[in-house]
Order: structure tokens, then C-alpha cells, then sequence
């Protein structure tokens, strides 16, 4: 059982004509992700990959041949708004954006379209998503991980690879690994996330990444204290940041006292969740 995707989940690659893109869809092609098309405006009619995916000019036009239910963002950031609607337009239910620096203006405006449609974005500043044995969706690689029953959501890319590594190396697999991403304005969130995991029958266990920067991880402790029933096990990154740095990206960054991970990690130890140092230590938690 699995989260957001499975093997029934059919992608279209907005931006396969470029490098990140065709990497990336090689990838996931390789790990057996059903990918059904790609598009690029102006090299519809095109083949890529030595004629695995065909190349639309618009996601409308993929959609209706393919019927594709979601689309994986590798556009630039000044691309990024215009590429989200128009998935949001052509009936894609799921849209998980790898694409980072978008213009925080233009993720509101995408973030209150999406609600207003009922279409679930993941990202900006994505990851994305993986199911082991059924679906990669983005860049998570997918041999650092087995099937398994351990829910994993995250803010941090590299992170999330190290902890599903250490994961591994223990013998935990993992139901669903979600990057929610690291930007200020997010499509889903912790809560949101946790809310999924909460009612997968074979998530038995979830895993929260924080990081340093806003206040998802406090509202996180809040959520897991009212709503989530199975046992979380926690880790913050930047307990040792000062005041006023990034780490990484826009989302993590400390303003005052605001999003410090101390506050993070007391918020989640008061509601009864163990916190983690580093990965290892997270592994070991889970026993």
C-alpha cells in the first residue's frame, strides 16, 4: 500500500526536452515508473530517449492521448507558474514540482488555484516522491530503499536520502517517501502528509525531516498530538545553525527566535514524539 503514487500512476515530464529532464525520466524509466509522455512547447512530434516518449507541445494534447493523471515540473523557475496552471488546467490530479527559486508571488498564485481545483500539488523544491517496487516519481534514488511499512516526509532532499539510507541498513523499508520541499509556500504540507499516513492500513510508522526556518514542524506537533494515532520518530537538521542562516534554501532560514530547530525539536518531544540527532540514531529509534 502506498501514498500519492503506485504503479497505477501514469506521469508526463513537463520539460523532458532538458538535461535535468531527460536525466531524470531515464531514471525513472530504469526503475519501471510508468512515464507516458513529455512536453515542450514548439517540439511537439518529437521522440525522446531513443523513441520511448513521445514530446507534446501542451499538457492538454499528452493528457488526452495518454491519459496521464500526473505531472513531474522540470521547467526553470521563470517557467514554473504558467507550466503548474496549465497542468491544473488540463486535468492532472497530481502535480510534484522539482523546479527550485520560484518567485514566492507566483507560488501563491499557483498554491490558491490548485485548492480552489482540487488538484494536489507537491513542492516547489521537490524531491518528489517514491513508492519501492511501484513508482519514483522525481529524483529520490530508488536503490537506497526497500518496500516496507515506514512512512517517510521530509523537507530536505539530501537528508531524506542519507536517513532512507541508514533506514536500509537496518532493515526498515518504507511504505511512501515524500519531499514536500523546501520553500517558504509549499503545495502540501506536514500536516497534510501525516494526515495520508495516518490512514495508509500498511504505514505502520512515520518518519518527519525537519529543518531549521517557518513553523511547519511546531504545527506538525500540534497535528500529531490531536490526529495521528501511530508512533513518529523525528529529525531536525540545524540544531547547530545561529541566527539569520540558510541552510540550503529559502525555507530554512531563522528569523529572531522563529524557526530555530531547538523550538522545533521541544515542540515534538512535548507531544510525545522522539527526536533524533542523525540518522543513525533514527534508525534505531524505530525499534
Amino acid at each position: 500500500m502506498s501514498i500519492l503514487i503506485n504503479k497505477n500512476t501514469r506521469i508526463i515530464i513537463q520539460g523532458i526536452t532538458g538535461e535535468e529532464g531527460l536525466f531524470h525520466t531515464a531514471q525513472m524509466l530504469d526503475y519501471g515508473t510508468t512515464i507516458v509522455a513529455g512536453t515542450s512547447p514548439g517540439k511537439g512530434g518529437e521522440w525522446v530517449l531513443n523513441g520511448k516518449l513521445p514530446v507534446f507541445d501542451t499538457l492538454r494534447l499528452a493528457v488526452d492521448a495518454t491519459g496521464a493523471n500526473t505531472s513531474i515540473v522540470f521547467v526553470p523557475a521563470r517557467n514554473a507558474l504558467d507550466a503548474m496552471l496549465e497542468a491544473i488546467n488540463s486535468g492532472i490530479s497530481l502535480i510534484i514540482c522539482i523546479t527550485e527559486g520560484i518567485p514566492v508571488q507566483d507560488m501563491m498564485k499557483v498554491k490558491c488555484y490548485s485548492e480552489e481545483k482540487g488538484v494536489r500539488i507537491i513542492g516547489p523544491n521537490s524531491p518528489g516522491a517514491l513508492t519501492p517496487g511501484e513508482c519514483k516519481a522525481g529524483i529520490i534514488p530508488g536503490k537506497i530503499t526497500r518496500t516496507g511499512n515506514i512512512g517517510i516526509v521530509s523537507r530536505s532532499g539530501t537528508l531524506t536520502y542519507e536517513v532512507l539510507s541508514a533506514l536500509d541498513a537496518k532493515g526498515f523499508g518504507t511504505s511512501t517517501c515524500v519531499g514536500i520541499g523546501g520553500d517558504p509556500i509549499i503545495g502540501t504540507d506536514f500536516n497534510q502528509i501525516l494526515g495520508l499516513f495516518e490512514e495508509d492500513p500498511h504505514t505502520e510508522k512515520v518518519v518527519l525531516i525537519g529543518e531549521i526556518g517557518g513553523n511547519d514542524e511546531e504545527r506538525a506537533a500540534e497535528f500529531i498530538a490531536n490526529s495521528v494515532t501511530k508512533p513518529v520518530i523525528a529529525m531536525i537538521a540545524g540544531l547547530s545553525a545561529p541566527a539569520g542562516k540558510r541552510m540550503g534554501h529559502a525555507g530554512a532560514i531563522i528569523e529572531g527566535s522563529s524557526g530555530s530547530a531547538l523550538s522545533k525539536v521541544t515542540a515534538l518531544e512535548n507531544v510525545g514524539v522522539k527526536v533524533a540527532s542523525n540518522p543513525d540514531e533514527l534508525a534505531s529509534l524505530l525499534n
